[in-house]
This record gives structure tokens, C-alpha cells and sequence, in this order.
């Protein structure tokens, strides 16, 4: 059976964008176009509204989309129980996470794994950790590894792989905006401090708890996609920011910045790997999950 028109309608449908998404499909952007329109003739229905700059799913296009999800999950579900029969497991397992958590867990994560699966591919997504989550609850992703939230959406499975502490981080060079006591925080030091935050996720909502705890609203300088741009941005001085501090160890930029030892410190960051209930029923996702050993 050829499944290519499903992934290539699904890639389009997940990027909205033709280049991006034939990239990932490994095809031209005419044969993409070509696969979408012969999608389209046979349901007798359009399925993307498209003109020269914007690309976006019709009515009918949201209901094809989940139904192209149900439907390879369904396949790839029967063919990892019919080739767990034959011994040997194969197929594909998306994962989805940040730049620093690539190069921080999957080595020890995967390196195992593929040497006991070979024919098992593995397709990394990287972006910005508050979008981790959401991916897997979509079924655009087959696992994440993203930071615990404080309460986890029904259906989903967690496992911890490492804790880490978020820090306020501060440019070398002082400047005259700096906080003088951090470790013993007023409103009047904090109001007149640039802050470079994320834009959503846990990091930022436990941001935006400590300065309200404070009595102070927060003068945001930016707010940045992923935690690597903030650690970036307050190396070149532009303010203050919130990270993990496992992004900071792992950052080239650490030399740049320096932690504020601020009171009260923030919470912990629980990191782990996530994935529906529903996915562990595939052999293929339940062979990688029993590889993860909770901390």
C-alpha cells in the first residue's frame, strides 16, 4: 500500500508551506502539488485554500487531516505488530524537542536503541519546547521531550530524564539597569530592568509568578522562541532572562552571561519524554519507551 500521499498531504497540512513541506517529504514542490491535487479530485473536494504567499486547510481539509493521522497511525500500528511477529520491529518514530535537549539526551537515549532496531527510523523535529507538548497531544509528533507541566493533560504518559534549575541570567559587563541586591529583591530594583523572556511555556509562567509575588509588572524588553535565543540576547546585553540551566551549560554562549543568585529562587524544570496512552499500544513506541529509565 502507498502511503506517500497521505505523509505528503499531512507534511503540507502540518508546515502550510510548499518548499518546507516537499523538503521533508524528499519530493519536488511540482510533485507535491501534483499529489494535493489529485487528493483533492478524487474526494471531489479542496482541500487547501493557496494563492502565491499563503497556504491554509478548508473545512474539509481539517476533517481529511485527522482523518490521514487515524489512518497511518492505524497502518504503522499493524505493521510494527506484524513485523514484532516476525522478530524484528521497523518502521518510523517522529520526536520532537529543543536544540539543547538533541544534544543533551538523545545520545543516550538512541544509541542503544538503534543498535537493537536497525530498521526502526528515527525523525528529529527540533523548535521551541512550549510547542512539545502540544505537538504530541495533535498526533503531529509520536513522542517529545519537553519540561513537566504542572498538570498533565489527560492521555499522557511522562517520564523524567534529568532536573534542572531555572536561573535569571545576566550579561558580564555590568550595566546601570542591574539589579544591586538580587539576593534580596525589591519592586523598586526590578521595574527598570529589561527582561528577555519566553515567549510561552513553563519557564515564562514561572517568570511571570515571581514578579508577581514581587508586585511588579515585568518592563519586557523581548520575548523569543526557544531558550538558546535568550541566553544569545542577554550575552549581547540587551537584558535579563530566564532559562533552564541546563541550557546554559550546554549553551557555546555561558563565557558571556552570568547567573544572578536572585531570592527566591525559581522552581525546578522536570524534563522528561512524553507520549499519548493510546501510542503505547504500538509495539515500535513501547519498544522505545521501556529503553527510558525514570530519574
Amino acid at each position: 500500500m502507498d502511503m506517500r500521499p497521505l505523509k505528503q498531504f499531512l507534511a503540507l497540512a502540518d508546515t502550510l508551506h510548499f518548499g518546507r513541506a516537499s523538503e521533508l517529504c524528499h519530493v519536488s514542490p511540482s510533485t507535491l502539488s501534483r499529489t494535493i491535487r489529485q487528493l483533492e479530485e478524487t474526494l471531489d473536494a479542496p482541500l487547501f485554500v493557496r494563492d502565491n504567499r499563503h497556504v491554509s486547510l478548508t473545512r474539509q481539509g481539517l476533517a481529511f487531516q485527522a482523518y490521514a493521522r487515524e489512518t497511518l497511525a492505524q497502518w504503522e500500528m499493524l505493521r510494527h505488530t506484524l513485523s514484532s511477529q516476525a522478530g524484528e520491529l521497523a518502521g518510523e518514530i517522529s520526536i520532537y524537542c529543543s536544540v539543547t535537549a538533541s544534544y543533551s539526551f538523545l545520545y543516550d537515549l538512541l544509541s542503544d536503541f538503534r543498535l537493537r532496531h536497525p530498521r526502526i527510523e528515527l525523525k528529529l523535529h527540533t523548535g521551541d519546547p512550549a510547542e512539545a507538548m502540544n505537538r504530541v497531544l495533535a498526533g503531529e509528533e509520536d513522542m517529545a521531550i519537553t519540561p513537566r507541566p504542572r498538570s498533565a493533560p489527560g492521555g499522557l504518559a511522562f517520564k523524567s530524564l534529568t532536573r534542572s534549575p531555572l536561573v535569571f541570567i545576566a550579561p558580564v559587563k555590568q550595566a546601570s539597569w542591574m539589579p544591586a541586591t538580587p539576593a534580596s529583591p525589591s519592586a523598586t530594583q526590578w521595574r527598570a530592568v529589561p527582561m528577555i523572556l519566553s515567549e510561552a511555556g513553563l519557564s515564562r509562567d514561572y517568570a511571570d509568578t515571581w514578579f508577581k509575588a514581587l508586585g511588579v509588572a515585568p518592563m519586557i524588553y523581548a520575548q523569543v522562541a526557544g531558550h538558546e535565543a535568550i541566553v544569545s540576547m542577554v550575552g549581547l546585553g540587551f537584558g535579563i532572562g530566564v532559562v533552564p540551566k541546563i541550557v546554559l551549560d550546554n549553551s557555546p554562549l555561558a563565557e558571556r552571561v552570568r547567573v544572578l543568585p536572585v531570592k527566591p529562587e525559581l522552581p525546578h524544570y522536570d524534563v522528561g519524554l512524553c507520549v499519548l496512552h493510546r501510542q503505547l499500544k504500538s509495539p515500535l513506541i513501547q519498544a522505545l519507551w521501556d529503553e527510558v529509565e525514570e530519574r
